[in-house]
C-alpha cells in the first residue's frame, strides 16, 4: 500500500511542477508574452470589463501575420472557433497537456491535431486590423476552465 501512496505523490509532484512552469514565449514579434492594455475595443487582462461581460481570457500581443509558438508541451485537440461566423479572425485552436488546456483565438494553424514541443511553431497570428481596425493585435489565450491564464505567462 506505502508503494501506490508514493508512486501517486510522485506524479502529484511531477503535475505540480509541469503546471508551475513558465510558458513559453507566444508570439515571433514580441519578445515578452506581454498582454494588450487599453485600446478603442477595450483591455486585454483577465476579467477586464468587455460591455455586460468579464474578459476570461487574456490577450497576448503579436503582429498580424507573425509566427505563434506553442506554450507548453502539448496534444492539439480540436480547431476551435471564436466568433463561428467565418470572418478574417474567426480560427485557433484547443491545446492540452503539462497539466493546461487552453484555446488559442486569431491564429491559423499549422495543423488541428498531433502533438507540439513546448515553442514549436503552431500557426501564423491573423489580419486583425480587418475585423478590429485600431486595435491591438494579440493572441487570444483562454484556460479551458475560465481561470486566470496569466500566472502562466
Amino acid at each position: 500500500m506505502h508503494r501506490v501512496t508514493a508512486i501517486i505523490l510522485v506524479l502529484a509532484i511531477a503535475v505540480s511542477s509541469a503546471a508551475a512552469e513558465k510558458w513559453a514565449r507566444i508570439c515571433s514579434s514580441h519578445p515578452t508574452n506581454e498582454i494588450r492594455g487599453c485600446d478603442a475595443q477595450g483591455c486585454g487582462g483577465y476579467n477586464n470589463p468587455r460591455g455586460g461581460r468579464k474578459h476570461r481570457g487574456v490577450d497576448v500581443l503579436c503582429e498580424d501575420g507573425s509566427v505563434v509558438y506553442a506554450p507548453f508541451l502539448a496534444k492539439i485537440d480540436r480547431q476551435t472557433k471564436p466568433y463561428g461566423n467565418g470572418n478574417a479572425i474567426d480560427n485557433g485552436v484547443q491545446l492540452s497537456g503539462s497539466g493546461f488546456c487552453i484555446k488559442m483565438f486569431y491564429i491559423k494553424p499549422v495543423k488541428y491535431s498531433g502533438l507540439v514541443k513546448k515553442g514549436e511553431k503552431i500557426g501564423v497570428m491573423l489580419p486583425m486590423q480587418r475585423v478590429y481596425q485600431g486595435i491591438m493585435s494579440h493572441v487570444h489565450i483562454q484556460n479551458c476552465d475560465l481561470t486566470d491564464p496569466t500566472p502562466n505567462l
